[in-house]
């Protein structure tokens, strides 16, 4: 890391949902005074409270006006140096605070990027990377004269939701047109079809790149094969997994070379970052999918810290706290061993994986009616053996399927 001095560092973060304790953590060793600005709904979670100088309760329901008047109120006790979203649901609010408070940052417009699948898509295909065929939902004529081009299967996916959640997979154009009616039927304005984009869906394997970003330059990454689709976990249930991808093979330095190019296409200078892409089984071609600025989800920074001795949380903390003292951490040499996590939703509240002994478990995950193991190996076929052992297991064991809930209970 290059020297900077230690000077007071004041971190404000933003967290709707229980998110980013290591980073908190990380943040208060680095020597910064740390602030958090959250919801009611977490205050029973198990924050790390030793490293907060504040823990700040807003309504569940607040709106950006609520949290951005909260963080002003903050800095008229004492200046900010950095103000963070820990959550992909506060990404744009903590955008909007940090305009309305002139600090340095990613502004509304940007964040939005990340946020909009259909920005994203229009930007990296402006920028000349390969996205699946799209059309937006505003236009009755762009739409049909889309699926006379684009042969069927397509999905109809929400702008603005999490992962897979409420996408959905039409075969024919009579369903289109009925997902469109039902989603102008919806009440809420930000529910209805202006809101969706309807996509060519790309049979294939999807990987994703997680990273840490630091003057626009990725410091960090770590590119991963999903076993199952996301989407096909969300709609169908079954155990997740996913685990590195092989060091060196021609995949990996595409994955990472392509991810590198669609964050500096998308303009993020700072901060962490979660790709997906695809790999199309008809032409083999690589497709981006969709990107957040936030670490990922499903334990991947802990399954990505065993394979290669980096924490997504901890790393970028590191950086956002070196940036506020005028340095920065430069490029990160990661171990170069492979891993992979197994994660399942569990009929037991609290699962017993006693029985699950293979030394290369690493972690175990303790999370309310949740099962996973993380498992770490020099060799990438042990890996992958394991984690098919145990996505076999889980299901006899431990699994558990829930439907993933319709919006407004409309069912597309």
């Amino acid at each position: 890391m290059a020297e900077a001095s230690r000077a007071a560092v004041n971190v404000v973060c933003v967290a709707s949902y229980f998110k980013g304790a290591d980073f908190l953590r990380e943040c208060a060793r680095q020597g910064a005074r740390v602030e958090l600005l959250t919801r009611s709904r977490t205050a029973a979670e198990p924050w790390p409270r030793e490293s907060l100088a504040g823990l700040h309760l807003l309504p569940d329901h607040a709106g950006a006006e609520l949290v951005v008047h909260a963080a002003a109120r903050l800095r008229r006790e004492r200046k900010v140096d950095a103000l963070v979203a820990l959550e992909e649901f506060d990404v744009v609010t903590a955008a909007l605070a940090r305009e309305h408070l002139q600090l340095p940052g990613m502004d509304s417009a940007r964040s939005r990027v990340f946020r909009d699948k259909l920005l994203m898509r229009a930007r990296a295909g402006a920028a000349g990377l390969a996205v699946p065929d799209f059309v937006p939902l505003f236009n009755y004529q762009e739409v049909g004269e889309f699926m006379e081009r684009v042969p069927p299967p397509w999905v109809i996916k929400p702008r603005s939701d999490v992962s897979s959640s409420g996408v959905r997979r039409l075969e024919e154009s009579e369903q289109v047109w009925r997902a469109i009616e039902a989603l102008d039927a919806r009440e809420a304005l930000q529910d209805k079809s202006s809101y969706y984009l309807l996509e060519k869906f790309v049979p294939g394997e999807v990987f994703h790149v997680d990273s840490v970003v630091e003057d626009g330059e990725c410091i960090f990454s770590g590119a991963s094969r999903y076993g199952r689709p996301p989407l096909r976990v969300v709609s169908e249930g079954g155990v997740f997994t996913t685990h590195t991808v092989e060091y060196d093979s021609a995949e990996h330095v595409e994955l990472l070379r392509f991810n590198a190019e669609l964050l500096r296409a998308l303009g993020l200078r700072r901060g962490a970052a979660h790709a997906e892409f695809i790999r199309g089984e008809e032409d083999g071609r690589l497709y981006f999918l969709e990107v957040a600025a936030r670490v990922g989800g499903a334990h991947i920074a802990e399954t990505l810290e065993a394979a290669s001795g980096h924490n997504l949380w901890r790393e970028w903390a590191r950086v956002e706290v070196a940036h506020a003292r005028g340095g920065r951490v430069g490029p990160l040499a990661p171990r170069r061993e492979y891993a992979g996590i197994a994660l399942s939703l569990a009929r037991q509240e609290r699962p017993d994986t006693s029985a699950y002994d293979d030394p290369e478990i690493v972690f175990r995950v303790d999370q309310s009616h949740h099962v996973g193991l993380v498992v770490r190996s020099p060799n990438l076929a042990r890996v992958r053996e394991l984690l098919d052992s145990y996505a076999e297991r889980f299901a006899r064991d431990f699994s558990a399927y829930v439907p993933p809930p319709e919006r407004r209970g409309i069912n597309l």
